[in-house]
């Protein structure tokens, strides 16, 4: 591209941050065209996704007023931006559901548990039906096509997959990763949301239950009652009662 054109771009795209109050600035990074494609079509129902070269965002973001220092902390590999009028920490909370699924790769990690369901596959009778006994997966032979003879789990969420069951999840076409975008930061109205902070749209419910279990057990042992424990307070003393009753009988 020569570099009036980029300069033309440049100009383009600061014309379309002026129309939205919230960006969205991804990396690209270790995500195939696939996987970006599937990503990118569910992504648009919220937004303008844009992938685009650094140097070209300094130039946008010049055009549209709106200062740029904040791009020299960012390590972006592979750039992208996300143009929307979405509050920032509910769009950040869409953007982390929505993935691709691929094949695993030797140490990839799962986030769910994995099965290998009962049924034939089409992985034809042969040396395979070794990597099932190696793998403890009970299969045998049907129609000289292998079957998986019992539901089988064969990685719980947060195992390491071996190279030899990610070889076997491909033959058998399960995809167990999910690939999402990563997300460094969203700019909203010229505030900036960094990743840790924008990850409180799920730490942050968590906690709130923990604290709520926390008062409500406190309640509970100190005997002061609410709406929300009275019932406990009620068959805890009535417990208490007939114990004491037991005891004078």
């Amino acid at each position: 591209m020569r570099r009036e054109e980029k300069i033309e771009l440049a100009r383009r795209i600061g014309e379309e941050l002026k129309k939205y109050k919230t960006l969205v600035f991804f990396d690209l990074y270790k995500i195939t065209t696939r996987e970006f494609k599937e990503i990118r079509k569910k992504i648009e129902e919220k937004g303008k996704v844009i992938v685009l070269k650094k140097s070209t965002l300094f130039y946008s973001l010049k055009n549209a007023g709106i200062k740029d220092d904040f791009l020299k902390e960012l390590d972006l590999k592979q750039f992208g931006i996300i143009l929307s009028n979405e509050e920032p920490f509910s769009l950040f909370k869409f953007i982390s559901s929505v993935c691709s699924e691929r094949y695993p790769k030797e140490d990839d990690i799962v986030e769910k548990d994995v099965w290998v369901y009962a049924g034939p596959t089409q992985i034809k009778a042969g040396p395979s039906i070794s990597e099932f006994a190696r793998l403890k997966i009970p299969a045998g032979v049907e129609g000289g096509f292998i079957a998986v003879k019992k539901d089988t789990q064969v990685l719980k969420s947060g195992d390491k997959i071996s190279k030899e069951l990610a070889s076997l999840l491909r033959k058998l076409k399960i995809k167990p990763i999910n690939v999402r975008l990563n997300v460094i930061s969203i700019l909203h109205e010229n505030k900036l949301y960094k990743k840790d902070i924008l990850n409180l749209v799920f730490e942050y419910p968590e906690i709130i239950k923990r604290a709520y279990q926390n008062a409500l057990n406190l309640s509970v042992n100190i005997n002061y009652p609410t709406k929300e424990n009275i019932n406990i307070l009620i068959s805890k003393a009535y417990l208490n009662a007939m114990a004491i009753k037991n005891l004078v009988v």
